[in-house]
């Protein structure tokens, strides 16, 4: 059924003081009501904790609650990502903020009982900071969220992604509705161009003047279109977004329509994405129903909707033209630019392009001003970003940070530091497209100018941790490969340069590169990024340029030494049992090959010329007798 403002505002009204207790709020002004439910228990619904059960977590304590008759008294509610993942399943239980992590099926019904229905915590399930600090009362107490900040995951793992009115109840569509009844199309842009919000996608581009260029474009029809192609491996900062506050997406794309002069746009999101896609389609159907999408929209008399359009995962569908080139149904493939999509982008009509995080920050950004952002941040990079913290680090996940927060607060404050006393040795930002830092640059402030003056680049917010054990040449090699998997062979120069790269690449692997090799692929390496048609191709070579810069070293230890520091190129190691071996022939009956002889309780020793370097010993051995070399 449409709604009219003051429906919307009454919706608001009726769920603040629940939402409230939810964001942690020490104190609650009494004159908003009395909360329905004695507790809240939220639940993470995303697809990392999805994958550890925490869909059967969400439903055996709806049974349980169904069960003992206070489906009045307790609400249990699927919410997106907290963020957390190394915790994950999480379960959260409101008004005490309890933080209970790594929860199991079996866990649910003691908690259940004691927690729920008697009021005891239960201790040995909690996180283990709050289980020892009294003073931690929430989650957003610990150290992983201190030194956070959150715009565009402010919704995730607060409200039920698939209702609208807790979107609505956290000022949900406020800024839809200041921009239809207060502000002109052009004060829209204008504050968004004041903001200093430039495009998360990897580009950075100030996101102000692109809407500019799109209201600009003669034409009466245009188009508004979300990047939700997440390509780059191990990023998942749009997925939670999607999953977790689909409708922050949905209005920041109609105050785009309405700024920029469209009726339609398009979501282009990866169909491997089910959670996020079944979301958005209920979070687009509940807008409709609302009159918040399709004709007159509260009464405006301005039209605009969504539709949704499914890539099949080719990473290079994640560059604009090739997005609009799929979404018009021929393969994905880039366009040479200008002219520019703003000019002629999907079927051939003025389009404004922003990926999932550009716009989920617009309707914060209305409500609160572009003051209020621009302050945050640094000087040419404004605000806040989301990166995918993965790899070496104690504690993973999906991590907000304000511009400027150095690579090291990163690293030992919010992902707690490199597990087993390891040393940092460097970070990959940017995925594919990216570089990598190393330890003498762990203090560089986090921003887009930065990071490429170092050779790295922002990217769409994958940030992956490696330690000592990593090879960066293999690094280098594992980039490569997916850029030459996913090179949708448009133009030679990344068509066959990346192919070309990858062979020197693996060359140097095998321990049969030169030192001439290493001058050859940094010549190839720019002459890629200098011809190629479209950013894939533009920035592929970017992890082999940064890795040369930094670790040359390593690469001249594969090619004059024939080694692999790190004992991670199988060819270029080889497995030695020293003699901390008390002959107990645990290695000798794990090796496939049978590359491994002795006697039991004397010395054992491997053929290396059998040994398929596989590690099977290393792992059995239980003495830590076997070394790598």
């Amino acid at each position: 059924m449409k709604k009219t403002i003051s429906d919307i505002n009454k919706i608001k009204e009726d769920l603040k003081l629940s939402m409230s207790i939810r964001k942690g709020a020490r104190v609650v002004n009494e004159t908003i009501g009395s909360e329905k439910f004695m507790r809240t228990v939220l639940i993470c619904g995303s697809t990392g904790c999805a994958s550890s059960h925490s869909v059967k977590i969400y439903e055996k304590f709806k049974q349980l609650v169904h069960d003992n008759k206070m489906d009045d008294q307790i609400n249990i509610v699927k919410t997106g990502c907290f963020g957390r993942c190394a915790s994950g399943p999480i379960v959260m239980v409101y008004p005490e903020g309890s933080f209970y992590s790594q929860i199991k099926p079996e866990y649910v019904e003691e908690i259940f009982n004691e927690h729920l229905v008697k009021g005891n915590r239960v201790d040995k399930y909690l996180h283990h900071e709050q289980r020892d600090n009294p003073e931690i009362k929430n989650l957003y107490d610990v150290s992983f969220y201190k030194k956070q900040k959150k715009i565009a995951l402010r919704n995730c793992g607060v409200i039920d992604p698939e209702n609208i009115d807790e979107y609505i109840a956290l000022d949900g569509y406020q800024a839809l509705i200041k921009c239809l009844t207060r502000l002109k199309p052009q004060e829209v842009i204008d504050i968004v161009k004041e903001s200093g919000l430039r495009g998360r996608g990897g580009g950075g581009f100030p996101t102000g003047n692109k809407w500019q260029f799109a209201k600009n474009a003669e034409g009466k029809i245009k188009y508004v279109c979300c990047n939700a192609d997440e390509g780059d491996p191990g990023a998942f900062m749009d997925r939670s977004i999607l999953e977790g506050d689909p409708n922050s997406v949905i209005e920041a794309m109609t105050i785009a329509g309405y700024a920029v002069g469209s009726n339609q746009g398009y979501v282009y999101i990866r169909a491997e994405y089910p959670v996020a896609i079944e979301r958005l389609q209920t979070a687009i159907s509940q807008a409709r129903d609302y009159g918040l999408l399709g004709s007159n929209i509260l009464g405006s008399g301005f039209d605009f909707d969504i539709d949704l359009r499914y890539g099949a995962g080719a990473f290079v569908c994640g560059e604009e033209t090739a997005l609009m080139t799929s979404i018009e149904g021929n393969r994905g493939e880039p366009r040479p630019r200008p002219p520019f999509p703003a000019i002629k982008g999907l079927f051939g009509k003025p389009t404004l392009l922003n990926n999932v995080e550009t716009y989920a920050n617009i309707p914060e950004i209305i409500n609160r001003g572009s003051e209020w952002f621009s302050k945050m941040g640094t000087e040419k990079s404004k605000g806040t970003k989301v990166f995918a913290l993965c790899g070496k680090t104690n504690d993973t996940g999906l991590v907000e940070i304000p511009m400027g927060t150095t690579l090291r607060e990163i690293v030992e404050e919010i992902g707690g530091g490199i597990p087993n006393g390891r040393k940092f040795k460097a970070a990959q930002t940017g995925g594919p497209s990216g570089g990598c830092i190393p330890a003498q640059l762990i203090d560089t402030p986090i921003d887009y100018d930065n990071l490429i003056q170092i050779g790295s680049m922002m990217g769409s917010g994958g940030l992956i941790v490696m330690d000592e054990d990593n090879c960066m040449v293999d690094i280098a090699k594992f980039f490569l490969e997916f850029t030459v998997e996913e090179s949708c062979g448009k133009c030679t120069p990344c068509r066959v340069g990346t192919k070309r790269l990858l062979e020197m690449l693996t060359k140097i692997t095998e321990g049969r590169g030169t030192l001439e090799d290493l001058d050859k692929m940094e010549e190839l390496c720019y002459y890629i990024k200098n011809n190629s048609l479209c950013g894939l191709g533009q920035t592929a070579p970017n992890p082999v340029i940064s890795t040369l810069r930094y670790f040359r070293s390593e690469y001249e230890a594969h090619v004059v030494d024939k080694k692999c520091p790190a004992g991670v190129c199988k060819k270029l190691v080889t497995y030695r049992i020293t003699d901390r071996c008390i002959g107990c022939s645990l290695c000798s009956r794990n090796c496939p090959v049978n590359a491994i002889t002795g006697k039991i309780k004397e010395k054992f020793t491997i053929d290396t010329s059998k040994c398929i370097k596989c590690g099977a010993c290393m792992s059995a051995c239980k003495f830590k007798a076997i070394v790598k070399e």
